[in-house]
């Protein structure tokens, strides 16, 4: 251990983002151990690798003693959690994930990026030119993004960017994440009601959004897509003379042959990423960066070799006539910008969209009529749902039916077993068609590779 490093206990580590942070501190030079009652790829072989992955799964009060500096709390963790009841009965310190991200970032800079959809890109995009530019910035991100081998950062950089989240803090603390921030810039870059598990109205879910403008102090920034009524909305009525909005929409561009072209005043240039949402999200990153002294031309350089985030319209695999993508898309918003993004650039090819409903929200009879009409610019609408997914969250089971009446579509196909979908899949013709597959799961462990394979 080195001279400032501290004892640190991760409840719940086997999380997404608490992983990457473990595995920061760890790299930092400070004791880190951790705990959780299941562990995932990939963050079971990375904690593994780091030597930070306890040798059994679950809970052990016994994990928990006064030698520890903090304990960090992660929001899969349970409010009777035998290892958090410990270390309350301990008075040790204990803290979520947000806080300690705020207790490290104090003296920085801090750039927040929220929204229900396309934070994820934007942050992408973010970092990505500050990193082209040669900026020095720490980050927290919740996906993987090219070029960088961490999801979080913390450094003595000056300034940090934080993708924020609207969900709940921790079993101690109801508030949104994004709000423990306290953010000197921050963006919204559009609200659409989700996370129906813990925000059961869309008003609710709204008023986490104005929860984040009412937080701004004197002198912060609020940037909005204005092409977002309700983004619109809440900062248009949050207005104050202590606090700069800046709205932003959709840059100029034009699609020629399946490739997009950002529109400038002096001609065109290509780009990786493309649809309408993406060309928002473009513009909001620009927006951003412009307020923190980056040019546009340092800006469209650097934008030119940007590839997208990781499961965000990611390319799986092409040929001349098909491509695959896999996308995090699950909420109604990102499957019908998805869908629409990729028909729009391809036109002409048949477009087969494969969903899988996973989260709460999704799998529920009184939320899923949120997902009227958003599979409309599919050629052919598949859904899979793992039984055992309903069954762990208490839900009934969503029929065919259910499906066809709630999405306006007589002919979606609903698959519950992954087999029985791989094998539909690969009874295709996969000739001038391209195939999107949408989940925060795995489709029952359906096997990509083969399936790539197979149509390749």
């Amino acid at each position: 251990m080195t001279q400032n490093s501290q004892r640190i206990h991760f409840i719940a580590i086997g999380g997404s983002i608490m992983h990457s942070l473990a595995m920061s501190l760890n790299k930092a030079g400070h004791k880190v151990s951790g705990s959780d009652d299941h562990f995932y790829e990939p963050s079971k072989s990375k904690l593994k690798e780091l030597g930070l992955l306890p040798e059994n799964e679950g809970w052990d009060a016994t994990r928990i003693d006064s030698s520890l500096d903090l304990v960090i709390l992660g929001m899969h963790a349970k409010a009777n959690n035998p290892e958090l009841l410990k270390a309350q009965e301990l008075g040790l310190k204990v803290l979520s994930f947000p806080e300690y991200i705020y207790e490290a970032s104090k003296n920085k800079q801090r750039i927040v990026i929220a929204g229900s959809h396309g934070k994820t890109s934007m942050t992408a995009i973010v970092m990505h030119v500050l990193k082209d530019i040669g900026r020095d910035f720490d980050y927290m991100v919740g996906a993987q993004i090219k070029g960088f081998d961490d999801q979080v950062k913390l450094s003595d950089a000056p300034i940090i960017i934080i993708e924020g989240d609207e969900y709940l803090t921790s079993a101690l603390d109801s508030r949104p994440k994004f709000l423990h921030y306290h953010h000197h810039i921050a963006t919204v870059s559009g609200i659409a009601w989700d996370h129906f598990n813990v925000f059961p109205t869309l008003e609710d879910y709204v008023t986490q959004f104005e929860l984040l403008a009412d937080s701004s102090s004197k002198a912060s920034t609020l940037i909005y897509c204005e092409e977002d009524n309700l983004a619109s909305m809440i900062i248009s009525e949050k207005d104050r003379p202590d606090v700069t909005n800046i709205p932003y929409k959709a840059h100029e561009h034009v699609v020629r042959d399946g490739i997009t072209y950002l529109r400038l005043p002096d001609g065109e240039i290509k780009v990786e990423i493309f649809g309408y949402h993406n060309m928002q999200n473009l513009s909001g990153a620009q927006a951003l960066l412009k307020r923190i002294g980056v040019t546009d031309d340092q800006f469209y350089k650097a934008i030119v070799t940007f590839k997208g985030a990781g499961k965000r319209m990611e390319i799986l695999g092409k040929n001349n006539t098909t491509t695959i993508y896999t996308d995090f898309a699950h909420a109604p918003s990102k499957l019908l910008a998805t869908t629409t993004a990729i028909k729009h650039q391809f036109p002409n090819r048949f477009l087969v969209a494969c969903l899988e409903l996973h989260t709460f929200s999704s799998l529920n009879k009184d939320f899923i009529e949120q997902y009227q009409n958003t599979f409309n610019n599919s050629d052919e609408a598949i859904i899979y749902i793992n039984p055992e997914a309903a069954k762990q969250k208490g839900l009934d089971a969503l029929t065919e039916a259910d499906l066809r009446t709630a999405f306006n579509r007589k002919d979606i196909m609903l698959f519950n077993d992954s087999a029985e979908l791989n094998d539909h899949l690969m009874q295709h013709s996969w000739a001038n068609k391209n195939l999107i597959l949408m989940s925060s799961g795995n489709f029952g462990g359906l096997n990509l590779d083969a399936l790539q394979q197979h149509i390749l």
